[in-house]
């Protein structure tokens, strides 16, 4: 196991929010402490939406980790409609309270990379692999093996963040973007991928395994 690349334990993405968040309260707080009580429950509910903890890496080259913090809803043989291969498709569906940073699954160069504007169904829903806002990197290994990985905005998510483009390198782990409010991570995998992750799993982040390659 390795530690991840550092990055603050505060996501940027969420510090403007904080900035305005703590400022209301504070504000309301001098001039009535009772009034700024659900101004101080959403700044809390803010700070631990944008936390994002460093995380020990397996770093075994073959096996693929999560992409993203929440909950198993998917594991099907399907096709890659990116690729249009077969393959093995893993979804994790983040809810409201989990950790929204996106980390690389596995260590690779980007070959390609799709944005689709969509639409805002619930991420849960299967629909929504193909019909909500999305963003897909295509992640070509040292060993030649593809893996297709999707952000996938939700019913109350509305912005995707995605900083890495074609011709970059990932280091497994390695952050590479952020989903504001509840959403959803696909991964399309070799179809000899041997999965290790069971439906309704909680993963996390860089951490949990979700399948081997073969």
């Amino acid at each position: 196991m390795k530690k991840n690349l550092t990055y603050p334990i505060i996501a940027k993405e969420g510090w403007l929010f904080l900035g305005i968040s703590i400022a209301a309260s504070l504000a309301t707080s001098f001039w009535c402490l009772k009034a700024s009580i659900p101004l101080w429950i959403i700044f809390l509910f803010i700070l631990q939406f944008f936390r994002d903890p460093i995380r020990p890496i397996p770093q075994d080259k073959n096996l693929i980790v999560s992409a993203a913090d929440g909950r198993v809803i998917s594991i099907e043989k399907t096709t890659d409609p990116y690729k249009k291969r077969k393959a093995i498709k893993v979804s994790v569906f983040m809810n409201v309270f989990n950790v929204h940073s996106n980390k690389a699954p596995i260590s690779g160069e980007i070959i390609n990379k799709w944005y689709f504007p969509g639409k805002f169904f619930n991420a849960s829903l299967s629909k929504a692999s193909l019909e909500n806002e999305r963003c897909a990197l295509l992640i070509e290994t040292k060993d030649k093996q593809l893996i297709t990985c999707v952000q996938i905005a939700g019913l109350i998510a509305r912005r995707i963040l995605c900083y890495k483009e074609i011709g970059g390198n990932l280091l497994k782990g390695e952050r590479y973007g952020f989903i504001r409010f509840g959403s959803r991570v696909d991964l399309y995998l070799p179809e000899n991928s041997k999965i290790k992750v069971t439906l309704g799993q909680k993963v996390k982040s860089c951490q949990s395994i979700i399948a081997e390659l073969n």
